[in-house]
C-alpha cells in the first residue's frame, strides 16, 4: 500500500458523487501506479506520501508534488500528485495556490483530485474548473469534466462544458454524469442543433458525440443536410509532464 493514509478505505469525508462508477478510486489509482512504476520511483512515492500525511501544513510534499514527473516519469506523475493531495488532505486555498502556479500537468492532476477529496463536497473550487474551461488545452478541459463538474457546475455553466468538449475535440466520454444531466435537457439540444448547423455552415463535419449527446436529451438529430459525422477522437489521456 502506497498511501500511509490507507486509501483503500472510503474517507468518510469524501463526497458522495450522483455514479460512482464515473469517478476514479484511490485503489484504481495506486494499481495503476504500480504497473507503472520501479522500485526506485516507488519508494520516492512511499516517502513523499509519508511527508505529505505527517506535515501536510508545510512545504516539503509541495516541492514532491511538483517535482513528481522526474520521480514517477511523465505518465505517472498525474497519478502521483493525485495521491500526494490525497495523504495530505489538501484543502482548497491550497489545491488553488497549486493550480495558479502550476504547469499544464500540475493544474490537471489538481481538477482529477477535486472528487477524491473533502473538498469536493462543496463547490468552493470550482473556479479552477471554470478557469480551465476557459483554456484551449485539452488535458485540462478533458480534466475539468470530470464528477466535480458533473456535481456542481450549473445548467448554463455545464452546457457550455459540452459545448467546449466538442469544440476543441475533446471526446465525451470524458463528461462525467453526462447521460444522466443531459437527459430531457432542450436547452442543450438545441445548442447542439446550433453548433451542428454553424459546423456545416463553415464547411466542417459534424463530431459523432454531437449526435450521442443529441440522442441522450430525447431530441431528434439534427435535420438532413448538416453533415456527415466525423469520428470522435481516440479517448486516449494526454501524457502527464
Amino acid at each position: 500500500m502506497l498511501n500511509p493514509r490507507a486509501p483503500h478505505d472510503p474517507d468518510p469525508a469524501a463526497p458522495r458523487l450522483p455514479h460512482a462508477d464515473e469517478h476514479p478510486t484511490l485503489q484504481g489509482i495506486e494499481d495503476r501506479l504500480d504497473c507503472q512504476l520501479d522500485d526506485t520511483g516507488r519508494n520516492w512515492l512511499r516517502e513523499a506520501l509519508a511527508d505529505a500525511a505527517r506535515a501536510p501544513g508545510e512545504a516539503a510534499w509541495e516541492l514532491h508534488f511538483a517535482s513528481a514527473g522526474r520521480h514517477c516519469g511523465r505518465r505517472a506523475a498525474g497519478d502521483a500528485r493525485v495521491l500526494l493531495l490525497h495523504a495530505a488532505a489538501a484543502g482548497t486555498d491550497t489545491l488553488t495556490r497549486l493550480y495558479r502556479q502550476g504547469t499544464a500537468a500540475e493544474r490537471a492532476a489538481v481538477l482529477h483530485a477535486l472528487p477524491l477529496l473533502p473538498a469536493g463536497a462543496a463547490p468552493e473550487a470550482l473556479p479552477l474548473v471554470e478557469d480551465a474551461l476557459r483554456a484551449n488545452d485539452t488535458t485540462l478541459v478533458a480534466a475539468a469534466v470530470g464528477p466535480y463538474a458533473a456535481a456542481h457546475l450549473d445548467p448554463h455553466g455545464w452546457r457550455h462544458a459540452v459545448l467546449k468538449c466538442l469544440f476543441t475535440s475533446v471526446p465525451l466520454g470524458a463528461v462525467a454524469g453526462l447521460a444522466r444531466r443531459a437527459g430531457g435537457d432542450a436547452e442543450l439540444a438545441r445548442m447542439l442543433t446550433d453548433f451542428a448547423h454553424e459546423c456545416t455552415a463553415a464547411g466542417r463535419p459534424v463530431p459523432a458525440d454531437l449526435h450521442r449527446a443529441l440522442d441522450l436529451t430525447g431530441s431528434a438529430s439534427p435535420p438532413a443536410g448538416t453533415g456527415a459525422p466525423e469520428e470522435p477522437a481516440p479517448a486516449h489521456p494526454p501524457e502527464e509532464s
